[in-house]
């Protein structure tokens, strides 16, 4: 969170960080622990430069980090409140499917 920043804004700015289908499937891919850039690229089936772009935004939010393993570049999740986060995001989902289909 920025300094001075309204934490209203700073939880903004994070779900617009969050907003994007396959920033949300790195984050998962990373839930098990730290992967090469290589297996990250090889589940989502794109192309290296998109993946590059949405890992730099996520290591701008601080929600992943990088280290070089010899030549391989591996990412890490930049906190395991991460996981947490994912997890609450699928309950509140199934419990609002569940309030849909009920009404």
């Amino acid at each position: 969170m920025t300094s001075g920043q309204p934490l209203n804004q700073a939880k903004a700015e994070l779900f617009r960080t969050l907003g994007h289908p396959v920033r949300i499937r790195v984050l998962e891919l990373l839930q098990d622990g730290p992967k090469p850039v290589r297996e990250i690229l090889a589940d989502l089936a794109i192309e290296s430069s998109s993946l590059s772009q949405q890992l730099a935004v996520l290591r701008r939010a601080g929600l992943v980090t990088s280290s070089r393993e010899g030549t391989a570049v591996v990412y890490t999740l930049g906190t395991p409140d991460v996981v947490n986060l994912l997890h609450s995001s699928r309950r509140i989902l199934a419990a609002a499917q569940d309030v849909r289909a009920a009404g």
